[in-house]
């Protein structure tokens, strides 16, 4: 049964409404999510974020008609496909994504799903009966008989990440009380006010994109000096040798100006701002006055010495 334009009319304004409300928007995937899992997801973001969800061709629909107006939109219409749904929120855009990544469940393998990691079969007693050995066998497990159970002799990787999950392999997993899975929200895209980027952009810190800034000013102004065209960058180190330029032919020509006279007198009477050096002279001879102060005392008190053991 379709949705009743009643019911469409109103999805479109609160979806209007959420638009200008918030201004950025998580692009979340809700596969596998359970309805209890959607329940506890919002009452954690209750405060700072609004979960929406709705059919695809119901949201396209509903975002077109706004594109007129905030053309801005229409960079959300390639995410909104497969199972996804929107996160609305004015909050810290990190801690939002943590809320939402937050809340996960563990769960068995089932046959046809993909796995949307590796799974291995750690080593180890299994507590199973010899008679399943041959299980073991067909899906190339190493095993042993070890007390009279089965015991697995070395880790083995079950199932690769993306393919999907044999009928095999789901029931030996089931049999091992192993729940490979976790699932919960996650996260396409980041809609930012009128930008949509992904969610590992919010990993990088405020340190890497300084660094970065700064690295491309560097090449900017580098690449401007290079082929003499100047930019906002390059201007003030265009000026800085320029000036260096002018100091070096004031400095080899009798033209001068105010500033240069100072430099041109010190490279020309080098001698007359040496004030310091005969300070420094006069501390390194008081050592050997000081020396011989101390050899003429030393002398008188020998005498002294002297004199009182005659006396």
């Amino acid at each position: 049964m379709g949705v009743s334009k009643a019911n469409k009319a109103a999805y479109f304004e609160k979806l209007k409404h959420l638009l200008e409300t918030y201004k950025s928007i998580f692009v979340v995937t809700v596969d596998n999510v359970s309805s209890q899992q959607m329940h506890e997801i919002r009452v954690s973001l209750r405060g700072e974020g609004v979960v929406l969800m709705g059919k695809n061709t119901m949201v396209r629909r509903a975002i077109r008609t706004l594109i007129g107006d905030n053309p801005e939109y229409e960079r959300l219409l390639p995410f909104v496909k497969g199972n996804v749904g929107f996160v609305f929120t004015n909050a810290d855009l990190k801690e939002i994504r943590d809320k939402v990544l937050a809340n996960r469940v563990a769960a068995p393998a089932r046959a046809g799903a993909v796995a949307p990691v590796d799974v291995w079969v750690p080593a180890g007693n299994t507590g199973m009966e010899p008679g399943k050995t041959s299980f073991f066998q067909a899906l190339g497990i190493p095993t042993k008989i070890a007390r009279g159970t089965i015991e697995i002799t070395s880790d083995l990787k079950l199932i690769q990440s993306g393919n999907k999950v044999g009928a095999s392999e789901a029931t030996l997993l089931n049999l091992l009380n192993i729940s490979p899975f976790t699932y919960g929200m996650g996260v396409a895209q980041i809609y930012d006010q009128g930008q949509v980027f992904a969610p590992s952009v919010l990993d990088i810190e405020e340190k890497d994109l300084l660094d970065r800034f700064f690295s491309a000013i560097k090449t900017v102004a580098s690449i401007s000096l290079a082929v003499n065209y100047p930019t906002l960058v390059s201007v003030m180190h265009s000026l800085v040798n320029g000036y260096k330029n002018l100091l070096s032919v004031a400095i080899e020509t009798e033209y001068d100006w105010e500033e240069i006279k100072e430099l041109k007198d010190r490279i020309a009477n080098p001698d007359a701002y040496a004030s310091a050096a005969p300070v420094a002279e006069e501390k390194k001879d008081a050592g050997p006055a000081k020396e011989e102060k101390k050899e003429e005392s030393e002398e008188e008190e020998d005498e002294d010495d002297m004199l009182g053991g005659l006396f």
